[in-house]
């Protein structure tokens, strides 16, 4: 049974669903649970973005890194609730994709488990909006539970 759970959230229509099935799995295998969210700063880093707006961005990453914070706070307490040993992990980076900060923050974390939100993205969305999901299937090393979202969900 997996004793360690990370669980990938990211404030959409699929954040309770993802806590449910983790929060179900760590009660049944009295696991610990990491709440993590990341953070995607690679289009403030960009040159012209901060050419445009150099005293703004600084604000917008504070802006964005509180909200994450108070997010996962909030999902640390409903996993307590319901409980379960919870921890929060916000993990940001201006260079690598969400999936890699992932990947790496399950790996330290040493995680046997990573439960993630799929959203049901399909054909010409899928292929410009790109899949997190996805990518931690390919590039991923520890055991990954999709939970599956459908279309109109939103």
């Amino acid at each position: 049974m997996y004793k360690r759970i990370m669980v990938a959230v990211d404030e959409s229509f699929m954040t309770s669903q993802v806590m449910q099935a983790a929060i179900e799995l760590a009660k049944a295998g009295g696991a610990r649970l990491a709440i993590c969210h990341a953070i995607d700063e690679t289009i403030l880093a960009q040159r012209e973005m901060a050419m445009m707006l150099p005293n703004s961005v600084g604000k917008t990453e504070a802006r964005m890194r509180l909200g994450a914070q108070g997010f996962l706070g909030r999902l640390a307490n409903e996993a307590q609730a319901a409980g379960i040993e919870a921890e929060i992990r916000l993990v940001e980076s201006e260079q690598k994709h969400v999936s890699d900060m992932l990947i790496d923050a399950a790996s330290e974390w040493q995680a046997d488990l990573v439960v993630v939100g799929t959203h049901g993205r399909r054909g010409i969305e899928r292929f410009f909006v790109g899949s997190v999901a996805d990518r931690l299937v390919r590039k991923g090393h520890t055991s990954l539970l999709l939970v599956r979202g459908e279309e109109g969900d939103e």
